[in-house]
């Protein structure tokens, strides 16, 4: 055998080799002399770009709620405010300034009206479920047994509902004046006008709200013991007193009495309920903390409309 061939051909192999190794490694580095594109630009550059101005909005901050009316209740209403003038606006933004803690000065609701206020529970089931919500509101409620809107135009009344220094006023009449079957629609009329008027003389700028009657009965007797109770038929007349009277002069306005059933219904509700007290005109505690409750959800389905619906 000629080794010399062999060995020969082992040297070209290797040689073969070798320029092959030389030709991938010449490759390799004419590959790798240009950077790489990136397929995402580096986080500390994207962090120096500038961005654009945003437009602040304010949070869609709605509150929930439920339904508070009995089930046995029949005809009942939209459980909400009138304000057709949108004069409760500023006391929608005051209340959503409270929930988002920005610094904002302490807002007081003063509720004003005749027994169903002086009684306290009807308001102050109001102001928990408000306080609650809005934790720098304050809720007062003043109110006298067999009040009329005349009776707060007394000089000494006007003064403490100014020291009381409201952002927002709730007024809560119409059950007296309507109690009378001498009842006029005129004489009520102008009796809101003098009172609000000086209202609005003492407390400039400050809303208010008129709220309805929640109904009630009068009394027939039959005879020295027996007496019978019908639904009084002046209180829808005194609602709608009350509503053209806010919707005349640019108020707010809340119907109770619609919302529990009006003419037909609202008083047979209560009753069936046993909401009310014996006399059919004033209510048992549960009665006024549901009234209580169905105004403060009134007032928070307002605060929710204006939150959605602000520019």
């Amino acid at each position: 055998m000629d080794t010399s061939n062999i060995n020969g051909g082992k040297i070209m192999l290797s040689s073969f080799r070798m320029k092959c190794l030389l030709c991938l490694l010449l490759y390799a580095s004419g590959m790798s002399s240009q950077d790489k594109l990136p397929q995402k630009a580096a986080r500390n550059l994207i962090s120096r770009i500038p961005k654009p101005a945003l437009k602040v909005k304010w949070p869609a901050d709605t509150i929930p709620y439920t339904q508070l009316l009995p089930q046995s209740f029949r005809n009942v209403k939209s459980n909400e405010i009138v304000d057709s003038t949108d004069v409760l606006e500023p006391v929608m933004k005051q209340l959503q300034e409270m929930r988002l803690d920005m610094e904002v000065d302490t807002f007081r609701i003063l509720h004003i009206g005749d027994s169903h206020v002086r009684g306290h529970i009807y308001p102050q089931s109001a102001g928990l479920v408000l306080t609650q919500e809005f934790h720098s509101l304050l809720y007062y409620d003043m109110g006298v047994n067999g009040a009329t809107c005349l009776t707060f135009t007394h000089p000494a009344r006007i003064s403490a509902i100014v020291e009381a220094k409201p952002s927002l006023l709730i007024l809560s009449f119409g059950t007296n004046e309507s109690h009378g079957k001498g009842y006029k629609t005129n004489v009520h009329y102008n009796q809101m006008h003098e009172l609000i008027e000086l209202l609005k003389d003492s407390l400039p700028g400050v809303p208010m709200l008129l709220t309805s009657p929640p109904g009630s009965f009068e009394r027939r007797r039959l005879s020295r013991r027996r007496s019978t109770y019908s639904p009084n038929p002046r209180t829808i007349m005194a609602a709608k007193t009350i509503r053209e009277y806010a919707s005349r002069n640019g108020l707010a306005f809340w119907d109770l009495y619609a919302v529990v059933g009006g003419e037909q219904w609202a008083c047979k509700n209560w009753a069936g309920a046993k909401l009310m007290r014996p006399d059919h005109v004033h209510y048992l505690p549960e009665g006024y903390t549901l009234q209580g409750k169905l105004l403060a959800q009134a007032i928070i389905k307002a605060y929710n409309n204006y939150v959605v619906n602000r520019h």
